[in-house]
């Protein structure tokens, strides 16, 4: 069966949303998902299910943690493939030098493309950030505080929701999907 990778945007970050990892297997659990795994406490999620629409299971998802849990939250939902090429497409692997500076922005959709022709992220930084399938690849070279706000120049002019993830739990993800997982 196919293997997914659920990315909950905004979970666990100050004292909003707030979501344990505990409650969120137990969710996936209840919607007939297998081998569900958890990492980190950011809603990151790993789980084996018959269905093969990623854009279906995340609103399936979102609506179950809703109806469930009271908490309005975004799911992208992509697969161990997915998750595979934005590894093997990361244009800055040459120059990031620090996993927890390197970030992977999903995106929801592919945004229009008058709309990413207006309003270009990579102009925020050319050689830091870089456009790839359904992702925007950003190096963050002073950290990421320091960096520019790729995820809400996206969210606000390309009309997509952005969940982003460092580099370690993109690889750590990864990793969890080609494990043979039992709890």
């Amino acid at each position: 069966m196919p293997r997914y990778v659920a990315l909950l945007r905004g979970i666990n970050v100050g004292r909003n949303k707030r979501l344990a990892m505990a409650d969120l297997r137990r969710l996936l659990d209840g919607l007939g998902y297998t081998e569900v795994r958890t990492l980190l406490q950011s809603g990151n999620a790993v789980f084996t299910t018959a269905a093969s629409e990623p854009e279906k299971l995340a609103r399936q998802i979102e609506q179950a943690i809703e109806g469930e849990l009271g908490l309005d939250v975004k799911c992208l939902v992509r697969t161990g493939d997915d998750l595979r090429a934005v590894i093997d497409g990361n244009p800055l692997g040459g120059m990031a030098t620090d996993g927890a500076k390197l970030l992977a922005l999903f995106l929801s959709e592919t945004p229009d493309a008058t709309l990413l022709t207006a309003h270009d992220p990579t102009q925020l930084a050319p050689t830091e950030i870089q456009l790839g399938d359904g992702v925007i690849y950003q190096w963050c070279p002073d950290g990421v505080l320091a960096a520019p706000p790729v995820s809400s120049f996206a969210e606000k002019h390309l009309k997509v929701t952005v969940t982003g993830r460092n580099w370690n739990t993109v690889t750590k993800l990864a990793a969890l999907l080609t494990l043979p997982l039992t709890r």
